[in-house]
C-alpha cells in the first residue's frame, strides 16, 4: 500500500496512516513539539498526553488553535483505540468538522498548530480551576517553543477562560464556538459561525456565500461549556 499522508477526515481510521504519522515526529518543524509532550509526560505520569500532528505547521505555525482538553478518541489506551495524536484527522466528530471548517476558512495546514488549554487526558471531559491553571502554565512552555506565532484562537468556553493569561503574553485572541455535535445540534447559529470566525483570525477574507456544514437545528441561547465530544 502506498501512503500520501491521507489528509482526509477521519484518515486515523486506517492504522498505517497513524504509523506514518508517527514516523515523522523527529522532522525538524515537529520535534521540539514532540519533546514538549515527553516533558508533560514526565512531569505528570497519572496522565496521557498524545502528540502534536507532524502534518501541522509545528514550530513554524503563526496560528495556534487551543480547544478544551483531549477527549477519549485521542487516546490509544481506550476501549476503542485513538490514534495518539491531536488532529484534524482523528476518527471521530470534533476533529471532521476541524477538518472542514479549515478548510472552508481557507487556512493553510501548514500555518496551526492544534493544542488543547488542558493539554491531557485523565479519563474524563470535566474540565476543573485546578486543571485550567496547570494547562495554562504548561501553555506558557509551549508558546516559548512557536517562535512565529502570531494569533491564539481559543474554541470553546472552556478554553475562553485562559483569555486573561493568553492576552498577557502579548498575542492576538480570537474566540469561537467549540465544532462539538452539541453546538451543532443545539446552538447551530454559533456553529455556522466558526468557519468565519477562523478565517478573520487567520486574516483571510470569506466570501458572503460561502457553504457551511449542513446538519439540523438552531439554538436558543449560548452555553457555557459546549464541548461533548473529542478534540
Amino acid at each position: 500500500m502506498t501512503i500520501d499522508l491521507q489528509d482526509i477526515p477521519c484518515a486515523f481510521k486506517n492504522p498505517a496512516c497513524v504509523a506514518e504519522r508517527r514516523r515523522m515526529l523527529d522532522e525538524p518543524h515537529i520535534a521540539p513539539l514532540t519533546a514538549y509532550v515527553e516533558r508533560l509526560r514526565i512531569q505528570h505520569p497519572d496522565w496521557e498526553f498524545q502528540e502534536f500532528d507532524p502534518l501541522d505547521g509545528g514550530v513554524d505555525a503563526d496560528l495556534l488553535f487551543l480547544l478544551e482538553k483531549p477527549g477519549p478518541m485521542t487516546s490509544p489506551k481506550t476501549k476503542v483505540a485513538g490514534s495518539g495524536f491531536i488532529s484534524r484527522n482523528n476518527d471521530d466528530p470534533t476533529a471532521e468538522a476541524v477538518f472542514a471548517f479549515m478548510k472552508q476558512a481557507g487556512i493553510a495546514r501548514k500555518r496551526v498548530v492544534l493544542w488543547n488549554v488542558i493539554p491531557g487526558w485523565n479519563g474524563t471531559i470535566k474540565i476543573g480551576a485546578a486543571e485550567l491553571r496547570a494547562g495554562v502554565e504548561a501553555l506558557a512552555d509551549l508558546l516559548q517553543l512557536l517562535p512565529k506565532l502570531k494569533v491564539v484562537v481559543l474554541v470553546g468556553g472552556q478554553a475562553r477562560r485562559a483569555t486573561k493569561q493568553v492576552q498577557a503574553m502579548n498575542l492576538r485572541v480570537f474566540t469561537s464556538a467549540h465544532p462539538s455535535r452539541r453546538v451543532r445540534n443545539r446552538y447551530r447559529a454559533m456553529w455556522d459561525r466558526i468557519p468565519g470566525q477562523w478565517a478573520e483570525a487567520a486574516g483571510i477574507q470569506l466570501a458572503d456565500d460561502v457553504p457551511t456544514l449542513q446538519h439540523a437545528q438552531r439554538p436558543s441561547a449560548p452555553p457555557f461549556s459546549e464541548s461533548s465530544d473529542n478534540d
